[in-house]
């Protein structure tokens, strides 16, 4: 059973495995950027009240570009818990491992909160499920999930805001613990520039179940932003980078345009003294649409694993 430390806070600074988890990124997502192609971008749904157009970015700056957190800032819920459930139903692991994707995904959307050791065991729980496989393999799939559970919970005004950096002429990045394969395929989907994710370890093409440094998480990404704006030759004072988590302080000081985007109650707080811009798409109605229901299922597949193990138990008894 997972400890409680979550209801402590942590203090994090960058460790020698954040700066090869960054570095490993920023390669990752320079390699992958120059390997996709163009893809068509697909039509944006209309929202009552567009938001409201930023001040930055700059037309034609060429040294500045964006950064831009997954989940919960792109995407409503979390990208791991999402390509979970998708190789669940490609029988990829049983139920008990479906039920503890979405105990960690009920808890991000019904607390909002992005807690560390959550995302650690859904991590280490999904290396030991990719251990064997080919990368190839698992990205083919990822596509195909996308379009099953993550195309219609992109948040329209998030993509609005990275849709202003691109026309402005800059490079958009996605930046998240997600592995780099499932945040390529979401920003190549999204039309961005491409992704910084955790990087898993692969042979001959074939994970092994083991990271490259740690999780690209915290002060992680900041250092995966400040490896890749040195390959790019970008001027971080010129940048935006944008998130909800208090997690993401680190990659959001580094930049001069930082956006507090659907805050937690650490980020906004943060934010608000510091003046940082504050964006929120979550109006109560869409809370009440979004949130909810999704716990609701998500509730019901944990009762149903239960049950199921309940109504194994009593078959062994008898």
């Amino acid at each position: 059973m997972a400890s409680l430390g979550w209801l402590t806070p942590r203090k994090r600074s960058a460790t020698a495995r954040s700066v090869l988890a960054g570095e490993a990124a920023a390669e990752a997502a320079r390699k992958n950027s120059q390997e996709q192609e163009p893809l068509e971008l697909e039509p944006q749904a209309e929202e009552a009240g567009k938001p409201e157009e930023p001040e930055f970015p700059v037309v034609g700056d060429e040294r500045a570009a964006a950064f831009f957190d997954l989940d919960n800032t792109v995407m409503q819920g979390a990208a791991i818990f999402h390509f979970g459930r998708g190789l669940y139903k490609r029988k990829f692991f049983d139920s008990r491992d479906l039920a503890r994707f979405a105990w960690a995904q009920a808890w991000f959307r019904l607390a909002g909160i992005e807690d560390p050791e959550h995302m650690q065991e859904a991590r280490d729980s999904a290396l030991s499920i990719v251990k064997g496989h080919r990368v190839s393999e698992l990205m083919s799939i990822g596509e195909e999930i996308y379009d099953e559970y993550m195309a219609t919970r992109i948040w329209p005004g998030t993509r609005a805001l990275a849709q202003a950096h691109l026309d402005a002429g800059q490079k958009v990045w996605l930046v998240t613990a997600a592995p780099v394969e499932t945040a390529t395929i979401i920003a190549r989907r999204l039309g961005l520039t491409g992704a910084l994710g955790t990087v898993a370890e692969s042979v001959d093409g074939v994970y092994t179940g083991k990271l490259v440094g740690e999780l690209l998480h915290g002060p992680a990404k900041a250092e995966a932003v400040r490896a890749l704006a040195a390959a790019e030759d970008l001027e971080l004072e010129r940048c935006a980078a944008y998130s909800d988590s208090h997690n993401d302080i680190p990659m959001l000081s580094l930049v001069g345009h930082p956006y507090a985007v659907n805050p937690d109650t650490k980020l906004r707080r943060h934010a608000r003294a510091r003046e940082w811009r504050l964006r929120d798409y979550r109006t109560g109605r869409k809370a009440a649409k979004v949130g909810i229901p999704a716990a609701a299922g998500v509730g019901a597949l944990i009762g149903g694993a239960a049950a199921a193990a309940a109504l194994h138990r009593r078959a062994v008894q008898r």
